[in-house]
């Protein structure tokens, strides 16, 4: 015969008592008396025939069983609150984990989350960033949105958009360059890519070979920040920067650029796409789509 379930105050009465170690304070979380409190564990352990708690001068501890209890309990409430807070609107909010290349995060997403939301108001985008190195399964992510060349191992990849390199700098440096060669007096600042500068001055006509000790970034973000504060000239994308570029912060001396690569939609080929993940798929395919 299946045992009866078991009554939610009993277990929530349990759980509050293990994490404080005592009746009193899980009564005035729980806005109960320590009496309530008392009661409820009391029943639940006479309906499971254990004891959960030992009774110590000062405060409880947990016996074997409600040790091996708590951490059950604890996870289900857990999960629990966490299904409800999605609930809105009379249905279940969508989650969807996605990681980003900080630039395509800043320089491109963000623009476009009112977009998103407008056409997925149920759809909940948790967002991290990262510098390109990125392990899906390890940080549990849905997707990861990549700079290079699409060959991942063991991941599906979806190319988004090329984003070309090119010279970017404050407008005062750029009214000194008449040419690319008037480079070769300028700081030049470049990524880990160490062959991003002689791939553009080859696309330039011209032979270039870095000076040693160019400041080197990890990040096209924090690179054009330090051009922005008149360290030298930067190499990157300038369709992430746009803002900047339509505002005149930063200009564009040249017309000439290097690509390499390309910005991608990954995800582990182990793992079937959910609901959610089709969604923005399919709507940042679109919006790619619709920019180009």
């Amino acid at each position: 015969m299946p045992r009866p379930s078991l009554p939610l105050n009993a277990l929530r009465a349990f759980e509050a008592s293990a994490r404080h170690l005592s009746f009193t304070r899980a009564a005035i979380e729980l806005c109960v008396t320590q009496a309530a409190v008392s009661h409820q564990v009391k029943s639940l352990e006479e309906r499971l025939e254990v004891t959960l708690f030992r009774r110590l001068p000062r405060g409880l501890g947990l016996t074997a069983e409600g040790e091996a209890l708590l951490p059950v309990v604890s996870e289900s409430f857990d999960r629990m609150s966490d299904l409800l807070e999605r609930f809105g609107n009379g249905r279940v909010r969508e989650v969807l984990t996605l990681g980003a290349v900080g630039t395509f995060a800043v320089g491109w997403l963000l623009p476009r989350l009112p977009a998103l939301r407008e056409a997925h108001p149920h759809l909940d985008v948790r967002l991290s960033t990262n510098n390109n190195r990125v392990d899906i399964a390890a940080e549990g992510l849905d997707y990861a949105i990549r700079f290079g060349n699409g060959a991942w191992h063991d991941t599906h990849a979806v190319e988004l958009f090329e984003a070309p390199l090119t010279a970017l700098c404050l407008p005062e440096i750029a009214a000194q360059l008449r040419s690319p060669d008037d480079l070769r007096g300028q700081v030049l600042l470049r990524s880990y890519r160490s062959d991003e500068w002689d791939g553009w001055f080859r696309a330039a006509g011209l032979e270039r070979t870095l000076v040693p000790g160019a400041m080197v970034f990890d990040s096209s973000l924090a690179m054009v920040e330090a051009a922005l504060q008149g360290a030298g000239v930067a190499l990157a994308p300038p369709v992430m920067f746009e803002r900047l570029l339509r505002t005149g912060q930063i200009a564009q001396p040249f017309e000439i650029y290097v690509s390499r690569g390309s910005y991608w939609l990954t995800r582990l080929r182990s793992r079937a796409p959910t609901d959610a993940m089709v969604r923005f798929r399919d709507w940042i395919t679109a919006a790619v789509e619709t920019a180009s």
